[in-house]
C-alpha cells in the first residue's frame, strides 16, 4: 500500500496535495480560536503559525507517516479547512483520516460529508485498506455525531491518550470503518450527498 499524493475531487470540494501556497487561505479560514479548542496543535490562528503547522504536516509527509490535503470549497473557490491520512501502516493496510478542522462557515456544511467519501472511497479501492479509523476528543460530542453521522462504527475510548498543547489529557473516541462495511458506509455517504 503506497500513500502518493493525489487530488481528490467530488461536487462540493477538491482535496489537493497540502503546500506551503495553501497557507494564506488556512490561515484566512482558521482564525477564530473555536476551530481548534479540541486539536491537538494549540491555537493555529495567525498566519506565522499558521506555516509552522504546514511546515510539521510537511515533515511528516516526508517521513511517510502522514498525507495531508487542503479542502477547497468549490462552489466559492475558497479554502475550507484540512484534513489527512495520518497513522498510515502498510503493512497492516490501514490508515486514519483525521487531523480535520474547517472555518466556522463551512462547519456542518455538505464540505466534511464529501471530503469523508472522497477519502474513504480512495483508501478502501485504490489503496485497498482493510481498516480506516477516526478519533477525536471525548468532550467533542459534536464531532463524535459527525463520524457516527458517516457510518464508522465507535470501537472505544483510549484515556489520557495524548496530552493537549495547554497541557490537559485528552481522551480519545476511536472509531473504524472495515472493509466490509465499506459497501454499505459508501451508499450511505452518496445518499446523503444527494439530499
Amino acid at each position: 500500500m503506497i500513500v502518493d499524493p493525489v487530488t481528490l475531487t467530488g461536487k462540493y470540494v477538491r482535496l489537493e496535495p497540502l503546500s506551503a501556497a495553501h497557507i494564506p487561505g488556512l490561515a484566512e479560514v482558521g482564525h477564530d480560536p473555536a476551530i481548534w479548542r479540541y486539536l491537538l496543535y494549540g491555537e493555529v490562528t495567525t498566519p506565522e503559525k499558521m506555516a509552522a503547522w504546514v511546515g510539521s504536516l510537511l515533515e511528516k509527509k516526508a517521513h511517510g507517516t502522514d498525507q495531508p490535503f487542503v479542502v477547497i470549497h468549490l462552489a466559492s473557490g475558497r479554502v475550507a479547512g484540512a484534513t489527512r491520512y495520518m497513522e498510515i501502516r502498510p503493512e497492516h493496510r490501514g490508515l486514519e483520516i483525521g487531523g480535520t478542522w474547517y472555518g466556522l462557515e463551512f462547519q456542518r456544511t455538505v464540505v466534511n460529508t464529501e471530503a469523508k467519501y472522497l477519502l474513504l472511497r480512495h483508501a478502501f479501492e485504490t489503496l485497498g485498506c482493510i481498516r480506516v479509523q477516526l478519533r477525536t476528543d471525548l468532550r467533542n460530542e459534536r464531532s463524535q455525531k459527525a463520524i457516527e453521522r458517516i457510518g464508522a462504527v465507535r470501537e472505544g475510548v483510549l484515556r489520557n491518550h495524548v496530552i493537549l498543547a495547554d497541557g490537559r489529557y485528552r481522551h480519545s473516541v476511536f472509531f473504524s470503518v472495515i472493509e466490509s462495511e465499506w459497501p454499505a458506509v459508501k451508499t450511505h455517504l452518496e445518499e446523503l450527498l444527494v439530499r
